[in-house]
C-alpha cells in the first residue's frame, strides 16, 4: 500500500529513511536548517596545490561496524579510501605524549624509556584490554568509570593518561563528565568498534572529496520532497495517521518518521506516551565549539607522537580535556600545511591560523 510518510530531521539518518522509504512510498522531507546532511559539514580550502575538502563533523567509518552505511554508499557510487585511527595524549600537566599506534611513537618521547610510571601505564594498558572481555561480560550497568577505576588496582597513569583521556575523546566530554559516565556502556562502545582488542583492529575509511560528496549523492537518488528552513512545530496523532503542523500550515501523513535528537523529537510530539516520555527524556546532549585551524601548537611537540587524534590536558586546565583530529592522517592530505580539526580549546588557537 502506497502511505505517504513525514521524515523529520535531514541528518543522516533521515537522510537515509527518506531516501529508502521513497523507493515505495510518497516521502516529505523536512528540515529546519538551509541544508541537509546533520554533522557532515565539509569546508572547501584554497592550498597552494589547489583546494582541498576538509571535514569538520563526520570524519571516518568502517565496513565491519557501519554495513547499512557502507552498503548505501556503495549504491550511490561514492568513493571512499582507507583512513589512519590512531590515538595520542600530550599531557601538559605530567609532561608526557605518546602515540599508541606502535612501540616507535608510544616511546617517541624516548625520555619515558626512563619512567617507571610510564612503563607501568603501558603495563596497565596490557592488562586492562585482557580483561576488559570478561568485563564486558560481568559489569553491572550502575558502575561508572571513576568507581570502576577507583577499584581497579590499575595505577593513575593508566587513568590519567589512557583511559580517561580516551573516553573523553570519544565522547568530546570534559575529563571530569566523563568519570560519570557508566563503566559497561564505554567497554560496550570500544567492543563494538573493535577498540578492546590490541591486534586485528577494523581499516578505517574516509570518504573522497569530503563527507558531503554522500550527501549530494543521496539528494540526487532521493525520490520525494526536500523542504528546507521548515522546521516541524508540532506532530499530533489522528485517528487515523499523523498530523504535521509548521509555520506554513498543517498536513496529514499516514506515518512520521523522527530523526532528531531524542530531546527534540519530545518537544515535537503532543501528547506523547509515558513510554516515549520516559525513554526520549533520558538522553543529555551538550555543544561542542569547533575550529579547522593550521596551530601546530595544539598538536605534540614530537612529529612521531601526532596521532589522527590527539587528546591534550592543559597544565592551567586540569579538569578539561581538549580533542584535536589530525586531518592529514585522516582524509590523506599531503603537506607540508597541517590542518588540524580542534573541539573546545579555540581561546588557545593563534586566531591568524583559524580557517573555520
Amino acid at each position: 500500500m502506497l502511505m505517504r510518510i513525514a521524515v523529520v530531521g535531514g541528518g543522516v539518518a533521515g537522510l537515509y529513511a527518506a531516501w529508502h522509504l521513497a523507493r515505495k512510498h510518497q516521502v516529505v522531507l523536512f528540515e529546519r536548517h538551509g541544508r541537509v546532511g546533520g554533522h557532515t559539514d565539509t569546508h572547501v580550502i584554497d592550498n597552494p596545490n589547489g583546494s582541498l575538502q576538509i571535514d569538520t563533523g563526520f570524519i571516518v567509518f568502517n565496513r565491519q561496524h557501519y554495513p547499512l552505511f557502507s552498503a548505501w554508499l556503495e549504491v550511490l557510487g561514492v568513493a571512499w579510501r582507507e583512513s589512519n585511527m590512531s590515538f595520542g595524549v600530550h599531557s601538559e600537566i605530567s609532561g608526557i605524549e605518546y602515540n599508541a599506534t606502535r612501540l616507535d611513537t608510544l616511546y617517541s618521547q624516548r625520555r619515558n624509556l626512563l619512567r617507571p610510571r610510564f612503563h607501568g601505564m603501558v603495563l596497565d594498558i596490557l592488562r586492562f584490554y585482557r580483561r576488559a572481555p570478561e568485563l564486558l561480560a560481568k559489569l553491572d550497568d550502575r558502575i561508572t568509570l571513576g568507581e570502576w577505576l577507583a577499584g581497579s588496582g590499575l595505577g593513575r597513569a593508566f587513568a590519567e593518561e589512557h583511559l580517561v583521556p580516551m573516553a573523553a575523546a570519544l565522547w568530546s566530554s570534559p575529563g571530569t563528565d566523563i568519570l560519570r559516565f557508566p563503566m559497561r556502556y564505554l567497554l560496550e562502545f570500544m567492543d563494538n568498534h573493535a577498540m578492546l582488542q590490541v591486534n586485528d583492529r577494523p581499516v578505517w575509511q574516509t570518504i573522497e572529496g569530503g563527507s558531503q560528496r554522500y550527501v549530494d549523492a543521496a539528494l540526487v537518488a532521493f525520490q520525494g520532497e526536500v523542504r528546507l528552513r521548515c522546521p516541524v512545530q508540532r506532530l499530533r496523532r489522528l485517528h487515523q495517521g499523523i498530523e504535521v503542523i509548521t509555520a506554513a500550515g498543517r498536513e496529514c501523513f499516514d506515518a512520521a518518521v523522527l530523526a532528531c535528537h531524542s530531546d527534540q523529537a519530545l518537544a515535537l510530539i503532543e501528547a506523547p506516551h509515558r513510554l516515549e516520555a520516559e525513554v526520549l527524556s533520558a538522553f543529555s546532549y551538550q555543544d561542542n565549539d569547533t575550529v579547522l585551524h593550521t596551530d601546530e601548537a595544539r598538536m605534540p611537540r614530537r612529529r612521531k607522537a601526532w596521532a589522527s587524534w590527539v587528546v591534550r590536558r592543559d597544565r592551567d586546565a586540569p579538569e578539561r580535556s581538549g580533542i584535536s583530529y589530525w586531518m592529514n592522517a585522516l582524509q590523506g592530505i599531503p603537506g607540508p600545511i597541517q590542518y588540524i580539526v580542534s573541539l573546545n580549546q579555540t581561546d588557545r588557537i593563534d586566531p591568524q591560523r583559524i580557517l573555520v
